[in-house]
């Protein structure tokens, strides 16, 4: 592969392609790893349509590739004769190599780390760490412990690519006339920049918009598919300025207040009744770790995790169609607390995380409720310190509250059940009514227990679930000691969980299925029970809760009270692409501007019939509501009109 016996003065541009052709190929070898790393998140992808996403990815990869080395591109193509110095070919070769080599260890990350949050990691995703005070230890274990085998394969990738660039070479220039040398090199050096340009921006005419991630979703027919044609640096480099909301106007005033709106004005019949409300966030707890949700799984043999779970739920109102509004856990306590869903990223990390927003903590405190907030993760973790503390709650209770490390994990915070068991004992102290919320730790990589329940839970097929046993039973433990307070009778018990996890079963792997999360409403008194068919969502949780209490006062909620029969009930995410709402029997994708996709999930359970060509009655009812949703999302973020004025403190 010596370059010698190429034309002296172009052999240093074309030896350069040469060796972006390596690095193209290095990337389209880890698409390739990617796809069967996570092949049981992509089963429906046949190998036709894997063939046509490996040569989308190609376009998306040489854009991130140009990004990555245009100082280098500049470094070989500038007309100086000093480029062709052993000294000068040293430093950027290995300036070439290193810059690479990271870029590459950043791509292979998202192997792993696509299976929490589904969609390719973007800029977000370093705030999100940066709230971490561990991620020494973190990173540690997951290089050498957990996923030592995604560092074998990235050391792999690097010594490949080493191997082949060290089989290219530049060598010297023929001598000619100066005017003749630089006018030419220069010439070159202009035309490969206007092609470099044209390759950041991914296409060749003038009115070519420079590609998105959602130019991905031309190469595959699932939108889930995007993560495989994309690249980890690419996503990056798009999400480097915060996504900003657009303005968007499908209706007028009127018509858009006819078809939704986020301002609730209740008219109870009863007066407010006081009573304490706990909220269970729980780490990654899926519903399709519970037996009663998924009694048909396995042939019929599926018992689930959650021994304690099932129990209870036969005395709680559930639903069995219930989802998530986001990706990751710092979507929960938004969507939870303030019913505020995370569309386009992470609110917590957008422009607009300095808005005024709702809060249940802050409606409840205006009756006079005690309010705190409990996180056994070092302070600060999340940033739920801060969120928490700007909407309303008065104590924050986390690791350094707790101050016993003897029952710290090592990685995440303190242990589930030893930390249930502190919140028991301190909302003793409290003065009724209050209301708390709870983010758990346990149930989450890296999958372990406390030595003295080694073998106590099922391990299943998934490390995952033997962790759901663990905090399944550490409710059961609250439980035990908190229906010994004098608060218990008098208090509702909500649980969700910040996301779906990892998932055994082809029916929580689909687009909908994604966002399967359970929620669940528990009064010791028996006023809710059931098993509901209503679609429900983590934004429907604080409007319901008021409703619960009869609260009289207007409030501003995105969700709905789900204990009322008068409005639509649908539940609503988006997956950095499209959005989806899920409502009565269908499901929806939408791009921003059209439907892209319709499914009866009910019936259809994995989303592969899509209806979009019956265009049924039911598409144009279901798409009018997920625009008319959009458009208030989007403008009032933008306005920062998110609480009404009688919400203030």
């Amino acid at each position: 592969m010596k370059i010698t016996t190429l034309t002296k003065n172009t052999q240093l541009q074309k030896t350069l392609i040469l060796r972006f052709a390596i690095v193209m190929l290095i990337y389209s070898i880890s698409r390739i790893v990617f796809f069967a790393a996570n092949y049981s998140m992509f089963q429906e992808t046949t190998f036709g349509g894997f063939l046509i996403i490996l040569l989308g990815g190609l376009r998306f990869d040489l854009s991130a590739l140009l990004f990555i080395n245009a100082l280098y591109i500049l470094s070989q193509l500038i007309p100086f004769k000093f480029r062709y110095k052993n000294g000068y070919q040293k430093f950027t070769n290995n300036w070439f190599l290193v810059t690479n080599a990271i870029f590459i260890a950043i791509n292979s990350a998202d192997i792993i780390y696509y299976r929490f949050i589904l969609k390719r990691t973007t800029l977000s995703v370093i705030d999100n760490f940066a709230y971490e005070t561990n991620l020494g230890k973190l990173f540690a274990r997951f290089i050498f412990i957990d996923y030592w085998y995604v560092t074998l394969i990235f050391i792999g990738l690097v010594v490949f690519m080493v191997w082949l660039y060290r089989k290219t070479h530049v060598v010297g220039y023929s001598e000619q006339k100066p005017f003749v040398y630089y006018s030419s090199q220069f010439a070159i050096m202009l035309i490969l920049i206007y092609f470099t340009v044209i390759g950041m921006r991914g296409g060749f005419t003038g009115t070519t918009r420079p590609i998105t991630l959602n130019n991905a979703g031309r190469y595959v027919e699932r939108p889930k598919e995007m993560a495989l044609v994309l690249n980890t640096p690419f996503t990056i480099f798009k999400t480097l300025e915060q996504q900003s909301f657009k303005r968007v106007a499908f209706y007028n005033d009127e018509e858009l207040e006819s078809i939704y709106t986020p301002i609730h004005q209740p008219k109870p019949t009863q007066p407010f009744r006081k009573k304490n409300v706990i909220i269970f966030i729980l780490e990654s707890f899926g519903k399709e770790y519970f037996g009663t949700y998924n009694r048909d799984l396995d042939s019929g043999n599926y018992q689930g995790f959650t021994p304690f779970f099932d129990s209870l739920i036969q005395h709680s109102l559930s639903y069995k169609y219930s989802f998530a509004n986001g990706w990751k856990s710092i979507d929960g306590i938004p969507s939870v607390v303030s019913s505020l869903p995370s569309l386009k990223g992470s609110y917590v990390l957008s422009n607009y995380s300095t808005n005024i927003t709702p809060s249940l903590a802050l409606a409840l405190k205006k009756k006079g409720y005690q309010t705190a907030f409990f996180h056994g993760a070092p302070n600060g973790s999340m940033g739920f310190l801060a969120y928490t503390t700007v909407n309303g709650f008065d104590q924050y209770y986390g690791k350094t509250e707790y101050d016993n490390d003897d029952d710290y994990d090592g990685i995440w915070g303190i242990w589930d059940e030893e930390f249930f068991q502190f919140m028991a004992k301190k909302i003793d102290t409290f003065q009724e009514p209050f209301f708390s919320a709870i983010f758990s730790v346990s149930s989450h990589h890296p999958y372990i227990v406390p030595k003295k329940y080694k073998n106590k839970f099922p391990k299943g097929n998934l490390k995952m679930h033997q962790v759901i046993g663990y905090t399944d039973y550490a409710l059961k433990k609250f439980f035990e000691t908190a229906v010994k307070s004098d608060w218990y009778e008098n208090t509702l018990f909500v649980f969700t969980a910040d996301h779906q996890s990892k998932s055994q079963f082809k029916e929580y792997n689909t687009s909908l299925g994604n966002h399967a999360v359970p929620i669940i409403f528990f009064d010791p008194s028996g006023e809710l029970l059931g098993h509901s068919t209503k679609v429900a969502q983590q934004i429907d949780i604080a409007p319901t809760i008021l409703s619960y209490l009869n609260y009289d006062e207007p409030y501003f909620a995105f969700g709905n009270n789900l204990l009322s029969d008068s409005t639509n009930h649908f539940a609503i995410a988006h997956s950095g692409t499209h959005y989806s709402i899920a409502m009565n029997d269908y499901f929806l994708q939408f791009d921003g501007s059209k439907t892209t996709g319709f499914y009866n999930f009910k019936d259809d359970i994995l989303i592969r019939n899509n209806l979009i060509s019956k265009h049924l009655p039911e598409m144009d009812s279901i798409s009018t509501i997920v625009k008319a949703f959009i458009q208030q999302y989007n403008n009032r973020m933008i306005d920062n009109k998110l609480r009404l004025d009688t919400e203030q403190e």
